[in-house]
């Protein structure tokens, strides 16, 4: 597959994706609004099946916000601690990582935004204000 296509198809599903966020952040909208005057729409809503789906979408949502902000990160800071980063990621694992057990991606992402985080605090306490 070439690079563009890839590119293009990953812009288009995107797309596809925001509208059907918005489309669901719209139905849960109406739902909540209509809720209060239907007992049997509230005893549906609050029911174990319809609040584990929505804690899934959470957590799914949650875990590719701290991915986009990382990703962000990386791919448009232009600075050396943007290079740094780069490099970073582009690291070949040494045997010893090679022998552990992989971590889930959530854990690696929460993981090196965190690294990233603290190091960027701890990069602007050092430097004097102009």
């Amino acid at each position: 597959m070439d690079k563009n296509d890839y590119l293009d198809e990953v812009h288009l599903r995107i797309l596809r994706v925001t509208e059907d966020l918005r489309a669901i952040q719209r139905e849960l909208n109406c739902a909540a609004m209509e809720a209060p005057g239907n007992p049997e729409l509230m005893e549906a809503l609050s029911e174990v099946p319809e609040l584990e789906s929505l804690q899934v979408l959470k957590s799914a949502l949650d875990q590719m916000r701290h991915f986009l902000w990382f990703y962000l990160q990386v791919m448009t800071n232009e600075s050396e601690f943007g290079e740094k980063l780069r490099e970073t990621i582009r690291q070949k694992p040494s045997n010893d990582v090679r022998l552990k057990p992989p971590n889930p991606l959530n854990d690696r992402i929460r993981n090196a935004a965190e690294a990233l985080m603290l190091q960027y605090l701890s990069d602007g306490k050092i430097r004097k204000p102009n």
